[in-house]
């Protein structure tokens, strides 16, 4: 079902004094890319750090008196899990939100902060739900789902008007996309006055149930997941978002983990933002094929909640999808400036030593070796060639990790 015009003004009117229009950046370093302008609609500076506010606190000021009363639950790995805990705070509602085991701490812990009550179960989003909806029909509370329900939608679709209102010249959208509410909202939104926008929505490849979903004509459910962008792996589409994305979304594409460790790194450099897997998988689609979108372009950057465990293992995994970070194992001689031979080496390409651990003793070593175990910062896929070339010249064996 699509969302008309008025529901999202309604929506819009609602949302006047709760949320603040987020910035829209230009981007210099992927309009570059593109050859055309390029903007990035920063949904991870909105309060709870992603758009999920937006939707939660619409479907939730529409319930009623009684309904109210009764309280509500929810499903979510986190940035939902925050936007429904916010608006029951602002409302005056009791909440109950069943999250994943292993969600982010950072998450878990502003959900608690704005009072709601957390309940962990299975390690998805759809165990979750089921969850949920066994509490719903065990005590009456009010499911406010993460995507699936009109009034999600026309929350969500508020993020649309604003970047039309920011970029009236937009040509194209690039939306991370899990269970669809968002995609399908800001898809909705660009349906007024007939404006030639193409929205493309972006999943990530372990996690991506839409392609398979449209190509059957009907939501199809994943049988596996896999992805580090926990706030879009969801592995069964909604019936709501469904058929507006079937109605107005150009196409969807895929981005794979490289991708998406890398684009959140050059988010961070580049744009001096944070953000979380999820929220970075439209800047993924766009590095991976520039030349793809019609500019002027928006790219939303959907959320920013990342544990910081977390980001700095993206980031190392992508820097090394980059170019610009090697791990590897060098076996040396055991014998006097043997580890300054090496070091030396590596000094001469300009390679960057972050770490080294010297190994004498391990079954797999001859008595007269010893192996090295480095982490180098190097400029890029062009040098770190150099760096393992320059190692294999001067006789060194060595493994990758």
């Amino acid at each position: 079902m699509s969302i008309s015009a008025a529901e999202i003004a309604r929506a819009a009117d609602l949302l006047h004094d709760v949320v603040a229009p987020t910035p829209l950046e230009y981007s210099r370093w992927l309009s570059e890319l593109v050859g055309g302008d390029v903007f990035l609609k920063c949904e991870n500076l909105q309060r709870t750090g992603s758009f999920k506010l937006r939707g939660a606190y619409v479907r939730m000021a529409r319930l009623t008196k009684k309904e109210r009363a009764r309280g509500v639950v929810a499903a979510s790995a986190g940035n939902h899990a925050q936007g429904v805990a916010l608006a029951a705070q602002l409302l005056g509602i009791k909440a109950t939100v069943f999250m994943p085991h292993g969600a982010p701490i950072p998450k878990e812990k502003a959900t608690r902060a704005y009072g709601a009550q957390i309940r962990f179960v299975g390690t998805s989003i759809d165990e979750c739900l089921a969850s949920a909806r066994e509490f719903e029909a065990e005590t009456g509370a009010i499911l406010i789902h993460p995507f699936d329900h009109p009034d999600i939608v026309a929350g969500q679709a508020t993020t649309g008007l604003e970047i039309v209102e920011q970029c009236p010249q937009v040509r194209t959208v690039v939306v991370p996309t899990g269970g669809g509410g968002l995609v399908a909202g800001i898809a909705s939104a660009m349906q007024r006055d007939g404006m030639p926008i193409s929205v493309v929505g972006v999943q990530a490849a372990g996690a991506a149930a839409y392609p398979a979903s449209l190509a059957a004509g009907a939501p199809v459910a994943l049988a596996t997941m896999s992805t580090m962008a926990d706030g879009i792996a969801v592995g069964l589409p909604g019936q709501v978002p469904f058929a507006a994305i079937q109605a107005h979304v150009g196409e969807i594409l895929t981005v794979g983990e490289d991708s998406l460790s890398k684009a959140l790194l050059l988010v961070l450099e580049r744009a001096k933002l944070v953000v979380e897997p999820a929220g970075a998988a439209a800047v993924a689609a766009v590095l991976d094929d520039p030349l793809r979108f019609k500019p002027p372009v928006v790219v939303v950057l959907s959320g920013g909640n990342i544990d910081p465990v977390l980001l700095m293992r993206v980031l190392r995994h992508g820097m090394a999808a980059a170019g610009r970070y090697l791990s590897l194992r060098v076996r040396i001689p055991d014998t006097p400036g043997g580890l300054a031979s090496l070091l030396t080496r590596l000094a001469e390409v300009e390679a960057n030593i972050i770490e080294v651990l010297h190994e004498r003793i391990s079954e797999t070593l001859n008595l007269d070796e010893v192996e090295v175990a480095l982490q180098l910062e190097t400029r890029g896929e062009e040098h770190r060639m150099r760096v393992l070339t320059s190692l294999t010249s001067h006789g060194y064996t060595y493994t990758l990790n």
